[in-house]
């Protein structure tokens, strides 16, 4: 196996914090050109001035889709060319359906699911090039549903079926779909809720168990990235060993 990726090009959405932060991190080590996107370009410029290699910070907004089509312009007119897209924005606002704020669904489904396939939709003439691939970055939850995570678990399973029907259009022209389903990982994620009684749970979920570490999902992104061209590793499952549920 080729663990280095010298010579090519990443694009990372979600990179500002966690799992994003971290993957853009373990690729710019293994030797690739990373763009990385999202709205909190503070942290995007703090990212790239850590980075071992070039790193271009990109202001992305991936539920607006001419936001998506200029990030993938600018990567591709930056470095040449693009490898490997790493769909990772996301949000997760649990709480119970009943009496639920119903806006916070319409974020949900517009950035972890639509922003994912705009994207997706933007870099695919570039990875069919390239013969590149497509990471999503999904959870435990896009198998699993579970009561207060209705709308998230639905993003997810989305993203599952939209992952299995790319792949099957795109898998004879050499690029490859890999869907990565992290459990409970400690990252800002579990903060997203609005709901204190949401809030609080998931903090005693992490109390509760050895919890992964963005770094962890981000050696089996470059696990998965760096395989033979005539591999194809579609879904990785990775939850803490502690973790029971979902």
């Amino acid at each position: 196996m080729n663990t280095t990726l010298k010579g090519k090009v990443a694009l990372v959405t979600g990179a500002s914090s966690g799992i994003g932060e971290a993957t853009a991190l373990a690729l710019s080590e293994a030797g690739a050109r990373v763009a990385i996107g999202a709205r909190r370009a503070d942290r995007l410029k703090l990212l790239a001035d850590q980075a071992p290699g070039e790193m271009l910070a990109l202001d992305l907004d991936v539920t607006d889709q001419e936001s998506v089509r200029a990030a993938v312009a600018q990567t591709t007119e930056r470095f040449g060319a693009l490898d490997i897209l790493v769909n990772n924005a996301g949000v997760m606002l649990s709480g119970p359906i009943a009496g639920a704020d119903t806006t916070e669904w319409t974020r949900m489904v517009e950035t972890n699911l639509l922003g994912s396939m705009y994207t997706v939709h933007a870099a695919l003439p570039h990875l069919l090039e390239s013969r590149g691939i497509v990471l999503q970055v999904s959870s435990t939850s896009g198998r699993t549903a579970s009561a207060y995570s209705g709308v998230y678990a639905a993003t997810k399973f989305g993203i599952t079926a939209f992952s299995e029907a790319l792949r099957q259009e795109v898998t004879a022209q050499g690029v490859r779909v890999v869907v990565v389903e992290p459990g409970f990982v400690a990252t800002e994620l579990a903060g997203h809720s609005t709901d204190p009684t949401m809030r609080a749970a998931a903090r005693e979920m992490a109390d509760s168990m050895r919890t992964l570490r963005p770094e962890d999902i981000a050696a089996a992104v470059l696990y998965a990235v760096t395989q033979p061209e005539h591999v194809a590793v579609n879904e990785l499952l990775i939850r803490p060993t502690d973790q029971t549920r979902a």
